[in-house]
């Protein structure tokens, strides 16, 4: 005699009392918000948003989670980070605070490649163990998803060197990690006066080794009058996209060299930092449906003047996505809400905007849009339970932190306060 299969729950566990800041476009209400409703959640995917009063959310007898009334919000995706590094540049923040400008301090041998010196000098092991505490520190603030870049190698052996310590802190940790190979970063010294040279090894060693071994998603360029020119990079992101790697850009940072123009042509994830971005370069952004990255803490820490074009940018409907910019040179902080509230009190972004910008922008700035970013039926279950009475508290309130809990592919890693 057969015996009927049974049919699996439609979901295992759901989260009741909760006030949902889905972000959804489709969610019409400001933050997306859908109040009277439960996330429903199967194994790590977001199985359905219920009405509360639904026969399947009051009959249901599995797993429950009482939000209390608190906000939800997505998992913080940290769509910018030079999270693994070595060494220290204290000392040349102290120079810029006595006047000498960052391009002054790169072409003595400093900024980058401070860093680069004393990243080489550091094992993968001791690399690991020098990002976690960064790392950490992002996740205590709800990050569930975090980029990565290498950059400060330069070397084939020490580039691929950093992309495995950022696999493996995505091993270690709860945490999804998206890396990025940098290799255009700097002009590494060895190679001083001889840029092109050192193109060609990026695009005919690095670029391949890394796509080979399966160590990045993506590569990056610093599209500077300091370190590679538009031609330059248009050769990276050719090599790049030959070997089925997506590319984004720190483009219009100190000056523009059409870098987000660039960016654009070759379909890029996302345009960075963009303080000289020019209405032309907007245009492009818009028309290719490429992310505006904007990174205040860089901003703020080299004491800049010239703000992205924020207002352009909002006009032409291009998605603007904040991130950290975790580095040790010009952004040194571990903190995405830091980036948020400096994203609104410096370059005029709304608190739903900032928050937008580190969910769903930032999702699809890492070519995640269809996985994480929103609040809805089958994304990734990463999602923020925050102890405030207003979402604008999560952006507005620094030094104390509100998250009760974070929930990464359907599991609590961060208990109750």
């Amino acid at each position: 005699m057969d015996h009927p299969v049974p049919t699996p729950p439609a979901f295992d566990q759901i989260w009741v009392h909760a006030r949902l800041a889905t972000f959804d476009p489709a969610v019409r209400a400001p933050y997306g918000l859908l109040e009277g409703h439960v996330l429903a959640v199967r194994g790590d995917t977001i199985a359905a948003i219920l009405p509360a009063d639904s026969p399947q959310a009051t009959g249901f007898r599995g797993t429950v989670h009482d939000c209390g009334g608190r906000w939800v919000t997505p998992g913080f995706v940290d769509c910018h980070t030079h999270l693994v590094s070595g060494g220290s540049r204290a000392a040349e923040w102290e120079m810029r605070l006595s006047g000498v400008p960052y391009a002054e301090i790169a072409r003595r041998g400093g900024g980058i490649l401070s860093t680069v010196r004393a990243t080489r000098a550091m094992s993968e092991a001791e690399l690991v163990a020098a990002a976690a505490p960064r790392l950490q520190a992002l996740m205590a603030e709800g990050v569930t998803c975090v980029e990565i870049k290498s950059g400060y190698g330069l070397t084939p052996a020490a580039e691929l060197m950093m992309l495995r310590a950022a696999r493996r802190l995505g091993e270690l940790y709860p945490i999804e990690v998206s890396p990025t190979l940098l290799a255009a970063h700097a002009v590494p010294p060895e190679f001083a006066g001889r840029a092109d040279e050192y193109v060609s090894l990026v695009t005919e060693e690095i670029i391949p080794a890394a796509a080979d071994e399966g160590l990045a998603e993506a590569v990056d360029v610093f599209c500077e009058s300091i370190a590679f020119g538009y031609e330059q990079c248009d050769r990276i992101f050719t090599a790049a996209r030959r070997h089925g790697l997506a590319v984004k850009g720190h483009v219009d940072q100190l000056s523009n060299l059409r870098g987000a123009e660039l960016i654009a042509r070759h379909g890029g994830w996302s345009a960075d930092h963009l303080e000289h971005l020019d209405q032309v370069g907007v245009a492009a952004l818009a028309a290719a449906g490429t992310v505006a990255v904007l990174l205040p803490g860089a901003f703020y820490f080299l004491r800049e003047k010239q703000k992205p074009p924020v207002d352009a940018l909002r006009a032409a409907g291009v998605p603007m996505a904040v991130g950290s910019d975790l580095n040790p040179g010009t952004s040194p902080f571990a903190s995405l809400r830091l980036a948020l509230n400096q994203a609104c009190v410096l370059f005029g972004l709304t608190p739903e905007e900032a928050l937008a910008g580190a969910t769903r922008a930032a999702a699809r700035a890492l070519g995640r849009a269809d996985r994480i970013g929103t609040l809805a039926p089958g994304k990734r279950a990463d999602f923020l339970v925050w102890d405030v009475a207003h979402p604008a508290e999560i952006v507005c309130l620094l030094g104390v932190n509100p998250l009760r809990r974070r929930v990464f592919r359907g599991r609590n890693d961060r208990a109750d306060a």
